[in-house]
């Protein structure tokens, strides 16, 4: 049995053992993905390129030259995002905890001007898009649309006026929280505070929707999920989450708020992470993380001496394998409670030290495409999970948008008054 739990090899690996016949249906359904994610190519919900260009160049990305092979350094490149069928991508203007206030309002900044100069370096190549129509007019023009997801309602320092600020420049989402909580939100990953979201954070969600950009409830607690779901007016995401029922992570999300997506009309997509999707990684994990703590980095260092760090750790402690098929588990299981137009994939490349077999970087996709037809998937349903999902989410927070500023103007609430 494979570390996916399968019973067999993966879509893109013929394996030894395998016959000759599996061989020859194995490469088959990989031309056939390929031939898929070209009518359908991927959107990805979420991809940490220019928090690992800050952390590697200092956001020197003459350093990092995108347009060429940089799978020394990066998951990511421009000739990895066309092998691997991507025709959209939510980059990650992501803020670390650690960064509060107009620290962290700055580094927002920072990430989304980095966004912006990769466009503008790779015109031919990469389109920055604001709404679903521009996404489609990428596709058409044969690149890749680049939008932006802010990762951390941190990055907004309590403000309403900030946040709107963080859409006119681009920001299509924000995450309510990343690894911490926020004075207004409860984090998945940190000791509960508020019960889910304050009065404020509600006032956070109405007004995201006012301006059109999609809340995003990866990394929030389950009661601030359930929090937002009823809070919102237009459609949520899950920009790079997978489902706890098939591993128990508290990054993973609830079968029930699952169930609830279609009432709400929004799209869960899956992620990659191994110790997201894998139970055995996540024990390991802990200990790959414990071991950079003790050498004074952050788990979620990208840098080259936190990479050295992590090759060590795991020349000493073999760590368990995700691969292509354990992310089918996730994405099957998902399908059958959320239903098919309501799933993504987020792969969260180069915001993760470890990755899947089968899935090492961007040009992975087709891999996890042909275990699914492998599993009989329908190409209508990879349709929908590749491209038509996400591009129908942003669709519909743009009308919700329309119609809720002909109603109300912008939001003067503030922390102090709403929360005390």
């Amino acid at each position: 049995m494979t570390a996916a739990g399968t019973g067999e090899s993966g879509a893109g690996d013929s394996g030894t053992g395998e016959s000759g016949a599996e061989a020859s249906g194995a490469q088959e359904r990989l031309a056939r993905a390929r031939e898929l994610l070209a009518e359908h190519p991927v959107l990805d919900g979420h991809n940490d390129l220019p928090w690992a260009l800050r952390m590697q160049v200092s956001y020197d990305i003459a350093r990092r030259d995108v347009s060429r092979d940089q799978s020394a350094h990066l998951h990511t490149d421009i000739p990895r995002l066309r092998a691997g069928g991507v025709g959209g991508q939510f980059w990650s203007v992501y803020v670390s905890c650690e960064l509060a206030g107009d620290a962290a309002v700055s580094a927002c900044l920072e990430q989304i001007d980095v966004v912006r100069q990769l466009a503008a370096a790779h015109p031919a190549d990469l389109r920055l898009a604001l709404t679903a129509a521009d996404v489609e007019d990428a596709r058409s023009e044969g690149r890749v649309a680049s939008l932006m997801g802010a990762e951390g309602g941190h990055s907004i320092a309590n403000s309403l006026a900030t946040l709107r600020a963080l859409h006119e420049l681009g920001v299509r989402y924000m995450t309510l929280t990343h690894n911490d909580n926020t004075d207004w939100a409860d984090s998945a990953t940190d000791e509960p505070r508020h019960g889910g979201l304050t009065r404020f954070g509600e006032e956070v969600v109405r007004e995201m929707n006012r301006a059109g950009m999609l809340v995003d409830l990866s990394h929030v607690a389950p009661s601030t999920m359930r929090d937002a779901l009823r809070a919102s007016e237009a459609p949520v995401i899950f920009s790079h989450s997978s489902a706890r029922a098939v591993c128990d992570h508290p990054r993973n999300v609830p079968d029930d708020v699952l169930e609830s997506l279609p009432r709400n009309g929004g799209v869960a997509m899956a992620t990659f992470v191994p110790k997201f999707v894998l139970p055995e990684a996540v024990a390991w994990t802990k200990g790959a993380d414990d071991n950079m703590r003790a050498h004074g980095l952050h788990p979620l260092d990208t840098s080259e001496e936190a990479m050295r760090l992590h090759r060590a750790y795991e020349a000493e402690h073999p760590r368990p394998v995700a691969d292509a098929g354990t992310v089918a588990d996730h994405l099957d299981h998902m399908r059958e409670v959320a239903g098919i137009d309501h799933l993504g994939i987020g792969g969260d490349y180069d915001g993760t030290a470890f990755v899947p077999a089968q899935l090492e970087d961007v040009s992975g996709y087709p891999n996890l495409v042909a275990e699914l037809l492998r599993r009989r998937w329908s190409e209508e349903d990879l349709a929908k999970l590749t491209w038509r999902n996400a591009v129908r989410v942003l669709g519909d927070a743009e009308a919700v948008s329309r119609e809720l500023r002909a109603r109300r103007g912008p939001s003067v609430a503030t922390i102090g008054a709403l929360d005390g």
